[in-house]
């Protein structure tokens, strides 16, 4: 399936066309207890689509992707007598996307969903290029499918909700995909206050982001190959998420992505003598951004093990990694040692300033 892309700060109208383009016999819309309150009243306002339309409500927070949550997705559109010709809507950040979309492939073998994320993080990164999914056994997205939506419709009008941890969160992915693409795509990055963006070049750096990625998916759907170079900062990164969601003090996505890429950034250092300025350079701002996961020589057994159980692992006995040469020039399916890891993990603590 052809996913659209759709680019609008004109959200109510992008849906009702695509309702009526799809024309399911039945709508619904999933929402958490944010949306429904922020967001919600206003698309039902403007939207016929979305004001015909049934509500699936589930709690906000990562903590709710869960089996529970989507077991309560399932049930209710079986109770509202939703077919395989039905749609679903999924109204919200990159939890309401990944698990609504996990719901929606599923459900009677799939039925049609749209992605409209309302935070950055869900527009940059969640919503597209077809991964679905839930935490599950103390774990980041341990089971899903891949499946893309009809389409993901992407805006900054929503963005005014958000708080600046929810735009920084977003922001870490954004960088994520500078450092895969280009010096002059990165540096623009770097150079750009989050906190005082005008939505119409938030709108022209999000079409710019989310092309890096489109164009990295495209070539390697079900991620074989050349999509891994999307999952640069996220062995790390889901290792310190996984970590902070054992202590029960779970950190936003992209503040535990923006960590991972500092430790990846080392790794890449040490393995592929990626430049030491540009580590330092990174570091400094993720630093003045996001500060940092406090951690302890304690926690590295911890770490190393949640690394050792990533899905992108091609062996239980290795841990692998997405790392740069250079800036755009990614190198996949790299393997540390846990002597290697360690390393990385004190240079971390040291450039954090723990």
């Amino acid at each position: 399936m052809s996913q659209q892309l759709i680019f609008t700060n004109d959200v109510a109208s992008a849906i009702d066309s695509i309702h009526s383009a799809v024309n399911p016999a039945s709508t619904f819309v999933l929402v958490d207890s944010n949306t429904i309150s922020f967001v919600l009243p206003r698309l039902k306002s403007q939207s016929a689509a979305v004001a015909s339309a049934s509500i699936i409500e589930v709690q906000a927070g990562d903590v709710h992707k869960s089996l529970d949550s989507l077991a309560s997705i399932w049930k209710r559109l079986g109770d509202m007598g939703a077919t395989r010709r039905s749609m679903l809507i999924n109204l919200g950040g990159g939890m309401v996307t990944d698990m609504g979309a996990f719901a929606a492939s599923t459900f009677k073998r799939g039925i049609t969903f749209v992605n409209v994320p309302t935070t950055l993080l869900g527009a940059v990164d969640a919503s597209v290029g077809g991964k679905t999914g839930i935490n599950f056994n103390g774990l980041k997205n341990e089971v899903g499918v891949f499946r893309e939506a009809e389409a993901v419709i992407i805006s900054t009008t929503f963005f005014g909700t958000l708080s600046h941890t929810e735009l920084l969160s977003g922001y870490a992915e954004m960088l994520k995909h500078g450092l895969i693409s280009s010096p002059a795509v990165f540096n623009s990055l770097l150079a750009t206050d989050v906190a005082d963006i005008d939505p119409d070049h938030m709108l022209s750096l999000l079409r710019e982001s989310v092309q890096v990625k489109r164009d990295v998916v495209d070539s390697d759907p079900t991620e074989q190959g050349p999509r891994k170079a999307l999952n640069l900062g996220h062995t790390a990164g889901h290792a310190f998420e996984s970590l902070a969601m054992k202590r029960n003090s779970p950190v936003p996505h992209g503040y535990a992505v923006a960590w991972g890429l500092v430790v990846e950034l080392i790794l890449s250092g040490m393995i592929l003598k990626f430049p030491s300025s540009l580590i330092s350079q990174f570091a400094a701002y993720v630093y003045a951004n996001y500060r940092a996961m406090p951690i302890t020589c304690d926690d590295y057994p911890a770490l190393l093990d949640l690394m050792r159980h990533d899905k992108k692992n091609a062996t239980a006995a290795s841990i692998n990694f997405t790392l740069l040469r250079a800036i755009g020039d990614v190198c996949i399916d790299s393997t540390a040692s846990d002597e290697q890891i360690s390393q990385a993990l004190d240079i971390y603590r040291d450039l954090m300033h723990l």
